[in-house]
């Protein structure tokens, strides 16, 4: 009689203390708040923007262990890579880089959003969500969707110094979405949890719209908590 595997302890989590993380679109506000919060944790940090020039004065800006480059030399330089680029350049500029992706966590925290005089909306994306277009460019990868309820300004802000939210982590690879957790975990006040398959992406990044109408009505920077876990 075969001996059942032991369920694995959800609460468990890798050493993540030596990866390189890389961000694209690291010269943005959400990029750079992210770069800094990692660096200040302890983590090697990769900035990459389309002009390398810029990521290396940006980066050079931040406190901890950052370098600047361009997103091609961040892909292949970093064990995880964070997708925080504009949407409209999503797709495109993930399929460029595909090679120097190929076996590499990709955590994707692009909001798909529109903006009209009625505040922020959910954009349809043909594959479901970003982080669903990712793992379609990006076949090789291993696609999580992550980070993307995240005040930038409380990423930036020097007076703050804990980010008290929890972060939704979702993926099908179980030891991908573990170590992403973990690296959330890394930035005081931070949490990652699981919060299902890649499918179910799409209303995680479709709630930043609500968050975003939440922030202008009671002038605020909402997170996310999820009790009970």
């Amino acid at each position: 009689m075969t001996t059942p595997a032991p369920t694995p302890d959800p609460y468990a989590l890798p050493d993540v203390s030596g990866l390189t993380i890389g961000v694209l679109g690291g010269t943005g506000e959400q990029g750079r708040g992210l770069a800094r919060r990692l660096a200040m944790a302890g983590c090697e940090v990769v900035l990459g923007s389309r002009d390398a020039g810029r990521a290396a004065e940006a980066a050079s800006a931040l406190p901890g262990s950052v370098r600047g480059m361009s997103n091609e030399d961040c892909a292949a330089a970093s064990d995880v890579v964070i997708v925080a680029v504009p949407w409209d350049g999503h797709g495109a500029l993930l399929e460029s880089l595909s090679g120097a992706l190929v076996g590499k966590i990709v955590v994707d925290c692009v909001n798909p959003l529109g903006f009209d005089k009625q505040g922020a909306f959910a954009l349809p994306v043909p594959e479901g969500s970003a982080a669903q277009q990712a793992a379609s460019v990006l076949p090789d990868a291993r696609v999580v969707a992550a980070f993307h309820h995240i005040s930038a300004v409380l990423l930036l802000d020097e007076s703050v110094d804990s980010i008290d939210t929890d972060v939704l982590v979702l993926g099908d690879d179980r030891e991908a979405t573990d170590t992403v957790q973990a690296i959330a975990g890394l930035v005081p006040g931070m949490r990652g949890v699981y919060g299902g398959r890649l499918r179910n992406a799409g209303q995680v990044e479709a709630f930043t719209a609500n968050l975003i109408s939440m922030n202008r009505r009671y002038k605020a920077h909402a997170g996310v908590r999820i009790t009970d876990v």
